[in-house]
């Protein structure tokens, strides 16, 4: 009966877990949240401020892993799952287009945000970054282009932003992409040649934090467990200008209580699981006990019946040597 309620729990607790997961991705997906991360995080946004991020760069709505796409398809753009027949499903935490002011016209990229909330998953999370830009840009065919048609391929971003990170990593932004060498000769290709894929990894800190730039200050206090959702939604009015709409408070509301929830449960099973752990360790040490106990009645009735001394009858019944001393204390 007891295993049964801690698996509920166990189960209730996972639900929450997915939830928040769920709203927090919804809360990053804001375009204003957007805006900031793409003019701290990509190099193409920043000399452009972030009202025109948001309002005239960012295209359509981005998705948030809900969208299923039918076996054996790569799903690009307004879905945020990528399927390919040798390496199964891929399920992106948000995915958009965008484009950015360039002197031929427009450049246009994708971005691929994921949130992560354990930052060594027995993987480097590095590779798998590099594993989602190249799905995306694997994925572009038949959909950006197609045949030969190589000179239409985006650009793909894949930002990984991480919390509970080692101490050396807080409060740091790093990016990775393609650069040319030139081992032998001088060529110069055309950058948008080669420069298609960048990982971004932004490792949190603290909301109390001395925070290097503005975006951390935001990703800190937006997704930490200790600021109220009140305090969350006038930090962003105050500090950045942006405006919660009734349906972003709420989910700023539910994530901060669910993170609650999901605590307190923590801290119950935790005591749930020590006093359970007690009452094993007492049957172990009685269980101990009575062994003892039957062992000297042993000892004491061979001392009596075949006239041995102490050490005799220890050594008759066969206590190791190592605990011949404690069991001659006890008689």
């Amino acid at each position: 009966m007891a295993s049964d309620t801690l698996l509920t729990e166990n189960i209730e607790q996972s639900d929450g877990k997915k939830m928040y997961d769920k709203i927090c991705k919804r809360i990053l997906s804001n375009k204003k949240i957007l805006a900031w991360i793409m003019k701290e995080c990509m190099i193409e946004y920043q000399n452009i401020e972030v009202e025109d991020i948001a309002e005239k760069y960012i295209e359509g709505n981005p998705h948030v892993g809900a969208i299923n796409v039918k076996t054996g398809e790569n799903i690009y753009g307004m879905s945020t799952e990528d399927f390919n027949i040798n390496e199964g499903k891929i399920f992106y935490d948000i995915r958009y287009n965008t484009i950015v002011p360039d002197k031929e016209g427009f450049i246009e990229l994708i971005v691929n945000i994921e949130a992560q909330n354990e930052y060594n998953p027995r993987y480097p999370l590095l590779k798998r970054g590099i594993h989602y830009a190249c799905s995306i840009i694997s994925g572009q065919y038949g959909t950006v282009f197609t045949n030969s048609e190589y000179q239409k391929i985006r650009k793909v971003y894949s930002i990984w932003i991480c919390r509970n990170v080692p101490k050396y990593l807080e409060n740091s932004i790093t990016s990775y992409s393609f650069t040319e060498t030139n081992h032998v000769g001088h060529v110069k290709a055309k950058k948008s040649n080669y420069d298609l894929i960048s990982i971004v990894m932004v490792y949190l800190g603290h909301a109390k934090d001395e925070q290097y730039s503005n975006v951390l200050k935001l990703l800190n206090t937006m997704l930490s467990e200790e600021v109220r959702a009140a305090d969350k939604i006038e930090f962003l009015e105050n500090e950045f200008q942006i405006q919660a709409t009734e349906k972003f408070e709420r989910e700023v509301h539910t994530m901060c209580n669910l993170s609650q929830g999901i605590e307190q449960k923590g801290i119950e099973k935790g005591r749930k699981i020590g006093i359970e752990v007690g009452i094993e360790k007492g049957i172990e040490k009685g269980i101990e006990k009575g062994i003892e106990k039957g062992i000297i009645a042993s000892i004491v009735n061979i001392m009596s019946s075949l006239k041995l001394s102490a050490e005799e009858a220890i050594a008759a019944v066969g206590v190791p040597e190592a605990k011949r001393d404690d069991y001659m204390q006890q008689l």
